[in-house]
């Protein structure tokens, strides 16, 4: 018996492994996606704009590893700790994919004991979550920080923060946005002044946070029916959370005659009014609304807290509007570095993150419906010849432009018909060609031929590399 069912056992197995050929299927993991040449010159673009901003602002750049070890991300995230990734075991070390850019740059500062720096950092970071994709949500994507570390004078930093977010937001021109601002500090006063318990205030915090998305009855019904919080409680929050506006809130708020006696509180109060002061010098409060449901779940914010959102649009070329919502958040966190200093050394630090995703989604869309011809090269100059026999003049001329700097290219042909060259730089967007042929040897000269208004001028060979940078520098 046991021989026959060894045999039967190891058809099972062949049979298996044949099924198994015919179940493959060719796909990108839940969450994740390519991006062809076409999406990565949008994407480039965009990199390009956020991080010129970062640079302009004097940031120095950082790059840490894509895992860390598991107790450097636990406990810092809240009911967001579900989402991270953790690694088998193959090391004698448990590992955990990076969640965001700022636990590891917290455990960057504290590991090599930095008190003071200015830095950005654009990577991928992973959540294990059930994304919507077609709104830019993934379980691997880019985040792009910006962050300020170190001991300095109230809002100064926080207010550069939403500056950078302002200019970005405008640079990419993404349409109308707002930028709410809240602060911890206010949110843990007004809890305590409504009634909620200390060991609620962040269970509750992450209820309020959804009041972007579901409507304050749902909210309500969450913290009393699944979070225990009693309905006077709630009610007097929900009196708070559904007021935003500007400095004439915060001032209002200042003489209310709960929050005023709460220390807390008060201090946010303090420092949202210094904000809004620095904020009106930067001549960007027309996009800034102080609001109180601005909650961010995440764990470690200490004070000011921010989300960009993009407003609704309606757009005539795509039948659905684009909706993606928060486009950038962030804000400050003193106690982070703390938690991983074995002294407890705080270093206090305010930062913002933009989401790429969500605004590439955006301009992908957009570049679709609008059928703009997206370039997916950057090269100058087509190396060409009129006649047979000359591809060792093309080799030969192509190199003295790569060596130049000049971004070249040719047809790998032997004989290429001109017109399939000149058709070339036409489907590809390339600016220009550069002939030879027989007399143009003779001459020592190059044809240079503008593919746009097809002008052709005659460039003597040594001076071909300035003529090109001279034109594309006119591109």
């Amino acid at each position: 018996i046991a021989k026959e069912v060894a045999k039967l056992l190891e058809m099972k197995a062949q049979l298996g492994e044949d099924e198994g050929k015919h179940k493959f299927v060719l796909k990108t993991p839940k969450g994740t996606r390519d991006y062809g040449p076409k999406q990565m010159a949008i994407r480039e673009r965009v990199f390009n704009a956020i991080v010129s901003c970062f640079k302009r602002h004097g940031a120095e750049v950082i790059d840490t590893p894509v895992f860390e070890l598991k107790e450097t991300l636990t406990g810092k995230y809240g009911e967001d700790s579900k989402l991270i990734y953790d690694l088998k075991d193959q090391g004698g070390e448990l590992l955990s994919l990076r969640y965001d850019l700022t636990v590891p740059f917290a455990r960057y500062l504290a590991m090599n004991k930095v008190t003071s720096m200015k830095r950005y950092h654009v990577a991928k970071v992973y959540r294990r979550d059930n994304p919507a994709m077609t709104r830019g949500r993934y379980r691997e994507f880019y985040q792009c920080d910006f962050d300020i570390a170190g001991q300095f004078d109230p809002m100064i930093p926080d207010a550069e923060c939403l500056k950078i977010v302002h200019e970005i937001l405008s640079d990419l021109q993404l349409g109308d946005f707002v930028i709410k601002v809240n602060d911890r500090r206010i949110l843990d006063g007004m809890f305590a002044v409504c009634g909620v318990p200390d060991s609620k205030f962040r269970t509750i915090c992450s209820s309020v946070d959804k009041l972007d998305k579901v409507p304050w009855e749902e909210v309500r019904s969450e913290m009393v029916g699944e979070k225990g919080l009693s309905p006077e409680a709630a009610d007097r929050i929900g009196e708070y959370v559904q007021l935003h506006g500007g400095l004439e809130l915060i001032e209002r708020l200042l003489q209310d005659p709960k929050l005023s006696q709460n220390k807390l509180a008060k201090e946010g109060l303090g420092d949202m009014k210094l904000l809004f002061e620095y904020l009106t010098l930067f001549g960007i409060t027309g996009k800034i609304s102080f609001d109180l449901s601005l909650a961010r779940g995440l764990d470690y914010y200490t004070g000011v807290i921010f989300e960009a959102v993009l407003l609704h649009q309606e757009n005539e070329h795509v039948e659905e509007p684009v909706s993606v919502g928060s486009v950038a958040g962030g804000g400050r966190y003193d106690g982070l570095v703390g938690m991983f200093d074995p002294k407890g050394r705080k270093v206090p630090c305010v930062g913002v993150s933009i989401g790429i995703e969500r605004i590439f989604s955006i301009l992908e869309q957009r570049v679709e419906a609008s059928e703009e011809k997206i370039r997916t090269t950057e090269t100058q100059v087509l190396v060409a010849s009129a006649q047979k026999k000359l591809l060792e003049e093309r080799l030969k001329l192509i190199s003295e432009l790569w060596d130049g700097g000049i971004k070249a290219e040719m047809l790998y042909k032997k004989n290429p018909k001109l017109l399939n060259q000149l058709q070339y730089c036409e489907d590809t967007g390339i600016p220009l060609v550069a002939i030879v042929g027989e007399q143009e040897l003779k001459d020592g000269v190059v044809k240079l031929r503008i593919v746009a208004t097809r002008e052709e001028v005659n460039v003597r060979r040594e001076s071909l590399v300035e003529e090109i940078r001279i034109r594309t520098s006119q591109c």
